[in-house]
């Protein structure tokens, strides 16, 4: 009996190391089978071939639970019931074939980003619209509080962080106010973006009547693979006729008077024009994704009016449909510069092929700036684009580093004529996983406008050598190298 046993036990020992092996080479099968069919990059997909071959079972499960990307599969599910609304108002739109009408001469190959840009956004290209810069929260905040005590009808408020701060409360008691007077507000706060002051703002949004909802707040399970979707949109429109947008948050940081503890730069825009109608339409998009509220009518979408000259059309973009619609957007732009390619952003993290296009750029003669903070306010971010620079700087690229405070203002302007603007910085948060908001502008007055905010910026800012960052510390080096593999996730 007791030998039976013992046969019963081995045989089940063997037959459970039978099974085991069965599901870890079944495992490993259909990781490098997903890795060799969806890996865009042969080189990621060799890695973790190997990785999930070196290592049995563990390697696979890193893989599917790190390897697989499911942010944009897991956005596209989360909005593939969203009816995408358009303005029912039919607008004049600038073909490019009519650029020449409104540009001059030596812009006419722009002409060729206008018709690639078209087909990337699918949208059209609006004239008539007019754009004032708004430096630091000392110009934007009372811009932005000014057009919410003459609301009249509705305002539509989205941001990624909203501080419960001297700032963040001024806010909170204009909109209540707006809507004791029966204005229609919507605010839209990220889920993420709400948390950076605790309490946050909610209770006192609460307090004042304000109609809120927070983008993607479930911390079910089930929901963990949108954890990492943020929106990163500013957008506010009043009486859907005067429009903001930009990089800046609502928080006292971005006030430089009185200096605050922590101060930032940054910079804004009030848009008048036709083009506000886009920007309503996308904040209409994610509001009624958000909470299931459709706007629609004349008080959210009045007849659009003439506001300028400025030629413009807005860029968004997301893991969702609008997938890396801004990255071909640069892409495109860089392909058809000329003269001048001018960069201004808080976060520098390019992928190989921005970084391929900079070059090019740059190697067919295009003066290639870019102006980046010498202290970030992420270090570790600051580490990786730090061990990028060479990359760029060996083809003729220049890097240019602002003294403090932080500058977290995000510009490009091609050939002085062309302006991208908005809340997307040059890194992969913003450019794959972060829904975003910029305008691409056409106009010379605006560029020069803008381009001589970036000469200031460049005389005041360090000139970065090749020399200077090959000849870091082996353990500075080593630190960056580190954090530059992590750049996907930052």
């Amino acid at each position: 009996m007791a030998l039976l046993a013992v046969n019963i036990w081995g045989l089940a020992h063997y037959a459970w190391h039978i099974v085991f092996a069965g599901v870890v080479l079944l495992l490993a099968v259909a990781a490098s089978g997903h890795a060799v069919l969806y890996k865009r990059d042969s080189r990621a997909a060799i890695a973790w071939v190997g990785f999930i071959w070196l290592v049995p079972l563990v390697g696979s499960a890193l893989y599917f639970v790190f390897g697989v990307n499911r942010l944009r599969r897991q956005a596209i599910v989360l909005r593939r019931n969203l009816e995408r609304y358009r303005a029912h108002e039919k607008q004049p739109e600038c073909s490019p074939d009519e650029l020449h009408r409104h540009l001059p001469g030596h812009t006419a190959h722009l002409g060729m980003l206008v018709r690639v840009v078209g087909g990337v956004v699918n949208r059209p290209l609006l004239p008539g619209n007019r754009l004032e810069p708004l430096i630091n929260g000392d110009e934007a905040f009372p811009a932005l509080l000014e057009a919410i005590h003459q609301a009249r009808q509705t305002i539509s408020f989205c941001t990624y962080i909203f501080d419960r701060d001297e700032v963040g409360v001024a806010f909170a008691r204009a909109l209540g106010d707006a809507t004791r007077r029966g204005v229609e507000v919507r605010v839209l706060i990220d889920a993420t973006g709400t948390r950076y002051s605790l309490p946050t703002i909610l209770h006192t949004l609460r307090q004042e009547g304000v109609r809120h909802a927070r983008f993607l707040p479930s911390f079910a399970l089930w929901h963990l693979t949108s954890l990492n979707l943020r929106t990163h949109r500013k957008i506010m429109v009043a009486d859907g006729r005067v429009g903001f947008t930009g990089g800046m948050n609502i928080r006292v940081g971005h006030r430089l008077q009185p200096p605050p503890r922590n101060p930032v730069q940054d910079i804004h825009f009030r848009v008048r024009g036709p083009v506000v109608t886009q920007m309503q339409e996308v904040f209409a998009d994610d509001w009624m994704f958000t909470t299931g509220e459709s706007l629609r009518g004349d008080a959210w979408f009045p007849k659009p009016e003439t506001a300028g000259q400025v030629l413009a059309r807005g860029v968004p973009d997301g893991p969702d449909e609008d997938f890396e619609k801004l990255r071909w957007t640069l892409l495109g732009a860089l392909s058809i510069a000329r003269y001048s390619v001018r960069i201004v952003t808080p976060y520098f993290l390019p992928d190989p092929a921005v970084v391929s296009a900079l070059n090019l750029a740059a190697m067919r003669g295009v003066q290639v700036d870019i102006i980046l903070p010498a202290k970030n306010n992420l270090p570790f971010v600051g580490w990786a684009s730090r061990a990028m620079w060479w990359q760029v700087l060996k083809h003729g690229c220049r890097i240019w580093l602002s003294p403090p405070p932080f500058d977290h203002s995000k510009l490009t302007i091609v050939d002085d004529c062309w302006v991208l603007l908005g809340s997307a910085n040059w890194d992969p948060r913003s450019l794959r996983l972060n829904f975003e908001y910029n305008l691409e502008c056409y106009d010379l007055a605006l560029a020069r406008q803008l381009g001589e905010l970036i000469a200031a910026k460049q005389k005041a800012a360090h000139l970065v050598t090749l020399e200077e960052v090959d000849d870091r510390p082996l353990p500075v080096r080593l630190r960056d190298g580190i954090a530059r593999l992590l750049t996907p996730y930052l």
